[in-house]
């Protein structure tokens, strides 16, 4: 098949092992990102299968509409950037892999480099010795510390064994269903929302972006966080609501912040106000950007390409497309 990859923005994938999964299709490789409908529809005019590079690119009913030969559109985990709806209409099989039981190491190392990052101040301690001075504010030791999880999934699971590791006091808050599943375990969850936020001194999130995740972590959640805590976000900023992250920085509650993710990305705005607030640690988005972890995902993602060039597809978001045949 013509198998098209989008956003593969270091030209990385062709040179990890994984990609011999795709020997024998003619595959094309865009390795920069493209917004202009009309330019993306002409680089994918003849594309029979498409792979998305996680929530890089919108599928929209517009641009399907321009794509005349797609038959299947393929990828790993959620999916909120793409409109399956338009793509079960337009007879377009969608396929992504959830990887039940497989949690992103690289984006639970990135969450605990992000939590000791900001305990210890270290970009601002860097940024300081480079302009000459030498030493800022005292940091804060992990151990004997409470680090709350918001979510119970695979990655905030992988982070609580780290923190365990490090002598934290590690507390839960999630959904009805992620709290029963937590105390079933025999986790410590809050006695309340308010608490959890209240209490801890790092708080992480690790939630799905869902139309009903969107937003739930409030401007009076963060809040009531302590002028000493820290507020970690490596799932999605639409998580939070729109606005709230700067102004309880701006409040000094919580006093310190650490984020992978932003309302808009790629953000390239050296100015932006968030970004450039001095109680944040900022990475552009790399919680799931290594190359053992890539290799990884994408040798799920060729699986699924397979598995429909033999009429065998798996995964399926919108089997009746398939089914209709």
């Amino acid at each position: 098949m013509r198998v098209h990859i989008l956003d593969d923005w270091f030209d990385t994938l062709r040179h990890l092992p994984s990609f011999d999964l795709l020997a024998g299709h003619e595959v094309t490789i865009w390795t920069n990102h493209v917004d202009d409908p009309a330019e993306l529809a002409a680089r994918l005019v003849d594309a029979e299968a498409l792979i998305l590079f996680r929530e890089r690119t919108p599928i929209t009913a517009a641009l399907l509409d321009r794509l005349p030969n797609l038959r299947t559109i393929c990828q790993r985990s959620v999916y909120p950037h793409v409109d399956v709806e338009a793509c079960t209409e337009r007879g377009i099989l969608f396929c992504s892999d959830m990887h039940a039981d497989t949690p992103s190491i690289a984006a639970s190392e990135l969450t605990f480099a992000l939590i000791l990052a900001s305990a210890r101040q270290l970009t601002q301690q860097i940024a300081s010795l480079r302009a000459g001075n030498w030493q800022l504010a005292p940091g804060q030791t992990l151990r004997g510390r409470t680090l709350g999880l918001y979510g119970y999934g695979r990655i905030a699971r992988q982070v609580a064994g780290y923190a365990e590791t490090f002598g934290m006091k590690v507390v839960w808050w999630a959904s009805e269903e992620g709290r029963r599943r937590a105390m079933e375990d025999g986790r410590q969850v809050a006695a309340s929302r308010e608490a959890f936020f209240a209490t801890c001194d790092i708080v992480s999130v690790h939630v799905r972006m869902k139309p009903d995740t969107r937003g739930m972590i409030t401007l009076a959640d963060l809040s009531v966080m302590k002028p000493s805590a820290s507020f970690i976000n490596t799932s999605r900023a639409a998580l939070v609501e729109p606005g709230a992250l700067l102004a309880a920085l701006n409040a000094g509650r919580p006093g310190r912040a650490a984020v992978d993710v932003f309302d808009k990305e790629p953000l390239r705005d050296p100015a932006d106000p968030l970004l450039n607030h001095p109680n944040l640690i900022a990475t552009p988005h790399i919680g799931f950007v290594t190359e053992d972890e890539l290799n990884e995902q994408f040798a799920d993602i060729y699986a699924l390409i397979n598995a429909y060039a033999v009429g065998q597809p798996i995964h399926t978001v919108n089997p009746q497309v398939w089914q209709a045949v």
